[in-house]
């Protein structure tokens, strides 16, 4: 199997059709911007960086992460081993993080991730590898899909901007279940990683555009 990248134009034009609430959305902010990265492992450690914190916070520690390795390149997993979990500590990553880090490059290593077969992967053979790291969960997986790996049908369903995007969009009152969601997300299918970008999108619109809030 190889799994397809995701493509904007026809992702757009899926949700358009499927779910007209997506209209506004699209108008406004354009195709979905997403691009598959090269790095996986860079995209990991950024995410595990980034979990539970405001964009402001990540950057910042992931930015004195990065210093802790006098390279202009991403260091690789044999490099960030060489550190050891108190001076990662030291950029200012919590102990769960780095330890998580350790073990991510642990996994590299020693053969047990091997980014080359992605792309022949289903998500759930990724997210199963994956979240076999301690401290990787399903967010972080579906992130990593997502916006590492371009998948095109990723729904973060344990996301709280997917849960309050969704509410939004729908006019519910109160936050979906997961199983709300995935019925709600069902017509979105196989783009359901643009509805995604759309969604968290919505969550920085202006409440004056609210056609996008009829549900009839």
């Amino acid at each position: 199997m190889l799994v397809p990248y995701m493509n904007s134009k026809e992702a757009t034009h899926h949700l358009r059709k499927v779910d007209p609430r997506f209209n506004d959305l699209i108008k406004i902010y354009g195709p979905p911007k997403l691009q598959r990265t090269r790095n996986s492992f860079e995209s990991l450690v950024q995410t595990i960086i980034n979990q539970q914190l405001s964009g402001k916070a990540a950057a910042s520690i992931y930015k004195r992460f990065l210093q802790l390795y006098p390279t202009s390149r991403f260091p690789t997993p044999n490099k960030v081993r060489q550190l050891s979990i108190a001076e990662i500590q030291s950029a200012g990553v919590s102990l769960q993080k780095a330890t998580t880090i350790h073990e991510l490059s642990d996994q590299y290593i020693q053969g047990h991730i091997r980014p080359h077969r992605f792309r022949h992967m289903s998500p759930d053979e990724i997210t199963h590898i994956l979240t076999k790291v301690k401290g990787i969960g399903d967010w972080t997986a579906n992130i990593f899909l997502m916006f590492s790996l371009n998948h095109p049908d990723i729904l973060p369903i344990g996301d709280l901007g997917i849960r309050k995007g969704i509410q939004k969009l729908c006019g519910l009152e109160n936050l979906p279940d997961s199983k709300t969601m995935l019925q709600i997300a069902e017509p979105w299918r196989p783009f359901r990683t643009a509805a995604s970008w759309y969604l968290w999108r919505l969550l920085e619109t202006k409440p004056e555009i609210t056609s996008i809030y009829d549900t009839d």
